[in-house]
């Protein structure tokens, strides 16, 4: 019985290999059910492949080699796909994967052979499945996800409302004046995730022009190295 079922299994296959006819022109052609799966013409003769586990064929991609990312590809009736060489931190062999703690959103995993790769978003996004980039959470929509800290060790967070730039246009990473320290700045990324930052010695932030700049062109700074410097004491508040 045993040695039945391969045979069918066999034949099974040679009869689905045989029944895709090759066009005039010779090239790799995909299978009308499953995406990751398409046939080498050469000489009228069909040879079936498939592509590396995780990667589906494109046939619109002009170069030789058609196996792409699924976001990449519209596979449309296509809906088959390989069975799945998984692992503990890869669904399948190849692509770009969630971070197995559901809770993580801001990081994901590039498996190239069953081998991954954490890589991190930058800072405000969560990773989308759907589009294999990091994209804003509103966006991502997913559930779960572990609170970022939005706040620095001092308590500053970013402002609600981002300051918008002379189109209208909301700045992607607006700088703030620290409220007690010339010297210091911070500048929220994505505008939700806060940084203190500093500039060098010698050096004030400078909120008009937001950059670093000289204390004498800094209103209420002027003096803030000056008077460290003569009484050796720590440097004091912005007035």
């Amino acid at each position: 019985m045993k040695v039945f079922i391969v045979l069918a299994a066999v034949a099974a296959l040679a009869s689905a290999q045989s029944s895709f006819k090759c066009p005039a022109k010779d090239g790799q052609y995909e299978d009308e059910r499953q995406c990751d799966k398409f046939y080498e013409c050469r000489d009228g003769i069909a040879t079936t492949k498939l592509c590396p586990d995780g990667l589906v064929f494109d046939p619109t991609i002009r170069k030789i080699n058609k196996c792409d990312q699924p976001f990449n590809v519209d596979c449309g009736d296509r809906t088959e796909l390989q069975q799945a060489k998984s692992n503990h931190n890869c669904p399948r062999r190849n692509g770009f994967f969630a971070h197995p703690d559901p809770t993580v959103c801001d990081k994901f995993y590039n498996c190239i052979e069953g081998e991954f790769i954490e890589v991190p978003c930058t800072a405000g996004l969560h990773f989308d499945e759907y589009s294999g980039t990091c994209v804003w959470p509103d966006s991502a929509a997913r559930t779960g996800c572990s609170a970022v800290n939005k706040k620095t060790k001092e308590g500053f967070e970013c402002p609600k409302e981002p300051p918008v730039d002379n189109q209208g246009q909301a700045v992607a990473h607006p700088k703030y004046p620290h409220p007690t320290d010339c010297q210091r700045f911070f500048v929220c990324l994505n505008g939700v995730e806060p940084r203190d930052l500093g500039c060098q010695v010698g050096e004030v932030y400078n909120e008009e022009s937001q950059r670093c700049d000289a204390p004498e062109n800094v209103r209420g700074c002027e003096d803030w190295y000056k008077d460290a410097e003569e009484t050796a004491q720590p440097t004091k508040a912005r007035s």
